[in-house]
Order: C-alpha cells, then structure tokens, then sequence
C-alpha cells in the first residue's frame, strides 16, 4: 500500500511525511487521554496495549482514501482490522496533513497557511498571484434542510463547494481556501475572506485573474488584473480585433494556475466528493499541500 500508485507520493517522500507527523500525532494523543483520564499518566510512556494499526499503517491508509476515496471497510479488510479503526485513523491523521500549509519554492523550513502569509511572501519576493476559483461536485443535501439550495452552482448545475487557488507565475500551488457552497460568486468568497485589506496592506502585490472577478480588478486597478470587457455587437472591426488580442495576452499570464488547480484533481476525492461536507475543506487542504511539495522541489 505504500507503493507510489496508491499514496501519491514516493517512498522517499512519504518517510519524510511520516517522520514530521510523528511528533504532532504522538502529542495529540497524549492529549486525548489526559483529557479522559482527567489526570496525567501513571506508568512510563510507552506501557500497555500496543494500538492495533501502527502509526506508519495509519498515515499510508488515509493517503490511499484520500487518493482514491476507497471505501474504509474495504481498507479495513486489507490490514484486517475493524472498519471503525480505519475511520479513526483517517480522522486524525487528515486534520495533521491540513495543517500542514503549503510549501514555498526554495525555502524548505517555510509554509504558507493563511492569505496573508501568501501576500507577505509576494511582498517580499516580488511575486505576481494569479488567483482562479474552483468547484467540487458534493452529495445533495436532504430534502427539508435549510441552505439546501446554497450549494446549487449556477455554473455547473449541480451541487458543489467552491474554493479559491492562488499560484505563482510556474503553475505552483501557494494556496487554497475560501471554502464556499457553490451557489456564491467567485469574487464574494474571496472578499469574505478578507483579500480587500490585503490588496490594502501590500500596495505592491500584483495579481491577474479571470472575467469572475472582475469587480475586484474595477477597485484595484492597479494591482488586479482582469480581462478586458468585450466590444458591444455593433463595435468596429479594429476595436474586436484589439480586445482579442489584449484577451489572449492576459489568458497565457493567467493559465499557469489553471494548471495548478487541474493537479490535485488528479486524486479522486478532488473530483467527485462523496463524503461529509464538513470533512471536505480538511480534505482538500492536505491534498493540496501534499501537492505543493512536489510543485515546490521543480
């Protein structure tokens, strides 16, 4: 199960992984059973039962369910154990790979968690984002729920949670948040998230984005990047002429994200999600991340 094709990621690679989750793992489950026991340890650490799927095993399975969205009871039957015990391992290995943020190029002891860490590393680098949201078709909620209709995408006629990708200009993932239902406009999941203050904060901080955002490109045009509004039918030959041309010159500045999106829908859960919701945005954040890795070291 550790092969390549199963957990996404080299052999090499996944050692590292597990290497620098052992210790955050380890301190979360000391917590846990401090919190049930109400009181600290009384023998040495390390004394009872041995946990039924080793810590290694835990990690190499919530890849695979992460890559392949392969049922737990199925999983459970390769390392003959209970269904339950594949669930709780996923469900707490997941949240330590979503924290893990996202890797920058040519810094390895950096990551970027938050929006603003992105715009400070652009400051600093001088580094134009190209900004593009992106939707995953989800399960529909019950008939009678409120907000049913929330997750409606008027884009893709189905039932989606949107977020939004930054990257840089060689297609590398740097970040992915403003987790939505798919009902909300591109450019308001953005705003909720607070990108406005930022444009304000980092003066410098270029960006190019697609016709979504447009009303974003309208308040900062100095710094967001939009493509130009389409000639009216009874325009002048010249004048079409010009917009395609200056259409087609922001598109190839701007397709380099597109490519950053289309990679972790490489793994199955990122293109068709079949599980909860609310474990969705935790999901994709740690495929995303896993994937920043290996964009980073190109």
């Amino acid at each position: 199960m550790s092969h390549r094709i199963c957990t996404g990621i080299g052999c090499r690679k996944l050692g590292k992984l597990i290497e620098e989750l052992a210790g955050p793992w380890l301190a979360q489950q000391e917590s846990r059973l401090r919190d049930r026991r109400g009181r600290d340890r009384l023998r040495a650490e390390g004394a009872g039962p041995d946990h039924e799927l080793a810590f290694t095993d835990r990690v190499i399975a919530t890849l695979v369910i992460m890559r392949f969205q392969l049922p737990h009871a199925a999983l459970a039957v390769f390392y003959g154990v209970h269904r339950s015990t594949i669930t709780r391992a996923a469900g707490e290995i997941r949240p330590l790979l979503a924290a893990r943020g996202f890797a920058v190029p040519g810094r390895p002891g950096v990551r970027l968690k938050t929006l603003a860490d992105v715009f400070a590393y652009a400051a600093a680098q001088g580094v134009k984002l190209r900004i593009d949201g992106t939707e995953v078709q989800v399960r529909r909620p019950p008939a009678g729920r409120p907000g049913r209709r929330a997750f409606v995408s008027g884009k893709k006629k189905q039932n989606t949670i949107k977020s939004t990708a930054i990257g840089d200009g060689q297609g590398r993932l740097l970040w992915l948040g403003a987790f939505r239902p798919g009902r909300m406009h591109d450019v308001t999941a953005l705003r909720t998230d607070g990108i406005e203050d930022l444009l304000r904060r980092y003066p410098d901080v270029e960006a190019e984005v697609d016709a979504g955002y447009q009303g974003l490109a309208r308040d900062f045009p100095g710094q967001v990047s939009a493509p130009p509004k389409k000639p009216g039918k009874n325009a002048a030959p010249g004048d079409t002429a010009r917009w395609e041309q200056q259409r087609h010159q922001q598109s190839s500045q701007r397709i380099c994200i597109e490519h950053a999106i289309a990679e972790p829908k490489q793994w199955r859960t990122m293109q068709r999600w079949t599980g909860r919701r609310e474990y969705f945005q935790e999901t994709a954040l740690a495929i995303a991340g896993l994937v920043s890795d290996r964009a980073a070291e190109r």
